[in-house]
């Protein structure tokens, strides 16, 4: 049913009518008619920056970092850039190692959480992997026989064995073996020869 004041006509909600007395009042009219009451603009501004921090806590990895063009990955001193052509999520995971590149090796490390002082070989491994949005917490070695499909990836491929994992992003492999000196999280140049490791690729990846 529809009623008419002045120039500005309504319909009847829930049952309710609008009196023709006094016009309508957003605040009052609103809660007989159970219509949402507009919310002060501050307390409406404090609610948006609080949804924001949650998306943003919720976002795994890095939102941005180093690019070169093509699909292979380039190591530069340290630093690992990722190529643009590769997928959002392999992107913020090599970005994300580059974050604990000056890591020294330390045993079990990277296993109570992603975020340590030091990481192991499966432990970095899970490092990358859960950056990529990929694991929801830390695997051993021998749990990443198993991880994803049986086969080298497009993106990524990670080799295990019993005792010791690396992996091969675009093109460049993150392993903790090295000289003394260089034992940890590093992303490494040469190639390693994987005989006797099993390749491991994540689905679709």
């Amino acid at each position: 049913q529809t009623r008419s004041f002045g120039s500005l006509k309504c319909r009847n909600l829930h049952g309710w009518q609008l009196a023709s007395r006094g016009g309508f009042d957003l605040r009052r009219d609103s809660e007989r008619l159970h219509l949402p009451t507009l919310l002060p603009p501050t307390r409406m501004l404090r609610i948006l920056l609080c949804l924001l921090a949650v998306l943003a806590s919720s976002v795994r990895g890095f939102a941005s970092g180093p690019v070169v063009p093509g699909k292979l990955a380039v190591l530069k001193g340290k630093v690992a850039y990722a190529p643009a052509q590769a997928p959002l999520a392999v992107q913020q995971a090599i970005w994300a190692v580059n974050k604990i590149q000056s890591k020294p090796y330390r045993w079990g490390g990277g296993h109570g959480s992603f975020e340590d002082r030091g990481y192991d070989c499966s432990g970095t491994v899970s490092y990358l992997l859960h950056h990529a949005g990929l694991l929801d917490s830390p695997s051993p070695s021998r749990g990443l026989l198993t991880f994803g499909e049986a086969g080298p990836g497009r993106w990524i491929t990670v080799y295990a064995r019993k005792g010791h994992v690396f992996a091969v992003v675009c093109g460049l492999r993150l392993d903790t073996t090295g000289t003394r000196a260089e034992e940890g999280p590093r992303w490494r140049p040469d190639v390693r020869v994987p005989r006797g490791f099993i390749a491991r690729r994540p689905k679709g990846l």
